[in-house]
C-alpha cells in the first residue's frame, strides 16, 4: 500500500476550517446509516472535488475511519492538485483487473484516511462503474469504513454519477454562486431523484460571505425550500 502526504499540500484557512466542521456535523447528524455518499455538480469547476475531498479529511479528524474514493474517472483533478510523483494505480486499474485492491489504495499522513485515486482515463467509464466489480468494492468498503465519500463526475454531461448513486446511500449536490441557474441546477437535481437517491442537501459553494449577498439569500430561498443548504467559500476547483 503507497502512503501519501496530503496534510502538507492542504491548507486552510480559520473560516474554511470551521465551514467545513459545520457540514461534517450535519453530514453525521443525517444518521449512521448515511455511510455511503457521493458529491456531483451540474458542471466541472463547481468545488466538487475540493468539498468532498475536505469534508472526507475533516471526518478522519473527527475519528471516523474514513475511505475517499475518485470515481471522476474522465477528469481527475486531485493527483496534480496534491503533486503526487508517485507512480499510483488506482480505481480505473482495480475495476479493470489490473491491480489487486491493496495496490489501487493509499494510505495518507492524517490518521484513519485512506484515498483510491481515479487512475488512467479509460475509454469505457460509466461501463466500469456500473460493473459487479465496483459493486462488490463499495459492499467491501461499507464493511471497513464508517464513511466512503466518493467523488463523481457532473451530472451535466455523462451518467457516471447516475450509475455510482445505485450504490450509494446518499448524495450531497454542490453549486457554485453565480455559475449556473438554478433551473439547470434542479435539471440534475432530477436525474439523481431518478436514481432513487437520498439527497443530504446542497452545498453553495464560492459565496461572497461579505455582507448581506443578495445571491446567497436568492439561492438560499430556492435550494433549502426543499434541501439543506450549506454554505461557504469551500474550494476554487473541480
Amino acid at each position: 500500500m503507497l502512503a501519501v502526504d496530503i496534510e502538507k499540500m492542504r491548507k486552510l484557512d480559520y473560516r474554511t476550517n470551521e465551514a467545513y466542521k459545520t457540514l461534517r456535523t450535519n453530514i453525521q447528524l443525517c444518521g449512521s446509516d448515511m455511510k455511503v455518499i457521493m458529491f456531483t455538480s451540474s458542471t466541472p469547476n463547481e468545488g466538487k472535488s475540493s468539498v468532498s475531498f475536505n469534508l472526507a479529511v475533516s471526518l478522519a479528524e473527527s475519528g471516523k475511519r474514513v475511505i475517499f474514493v475518485d470515481a471522476d474517472l474522465r477528469k481527475s483533478v486531485l493527483v496534480g492538485r496534491y503533486k503526487i510523483n508517485k507512480k499510483i494505480r488506482g480505481l480505473s486499474h482495480y475495476l479493470s483487473g489490473m491491480c489487486n485492491f491493496s495496490e489501487a489504495v493509499c494510505a495518507t499522513n492524517v490518521d484513519n484516511f485512506h484515498v483510491i485515486f481515479s487512475g488512467v482515463v479509460p475509454p469505457n467509464p460509466s461501463e466500469l462503474l456500473g460493473n459487479k466489480t465496483f459493486e462488490a468494492l463499495i459492499m467491501m468498503l461499507r464493511g471497513e469504513y464508517d464513511y466512503v465519500i466518493i467523488d463523481t463526475p457532473p451530472l451535466g454531461n455523462v451518467t457516471d454519477a447516475s450509475v455510482v448513486a445505485t450504490q450509494c446511500d446518499a448524495a450531497v449536490f454542490v453549486v457554485c454562486a453565480h455559475s449556473i441557474s438554478y433551473k439547470f441546477a434542479q435539471r440534475a437535481i432530477e436525474q439523481l431523484k431518478m436514481a432513487g437517491i437520498k439527497i443530504l442537501g446542497v452545498v453553495l459553494n464560492k459565496v461572497d460571505l461579505s455582507g448581506n449577498s443578495y445571491y446567497g439569500r436568492y439561492y438560499g430561498n430556492y435550494y433549502g425550500r426543499y434541501y439543506g443548504k450549506y454554505y461557504g467559500n469551500y474550494g476554487d476547483d473541480e
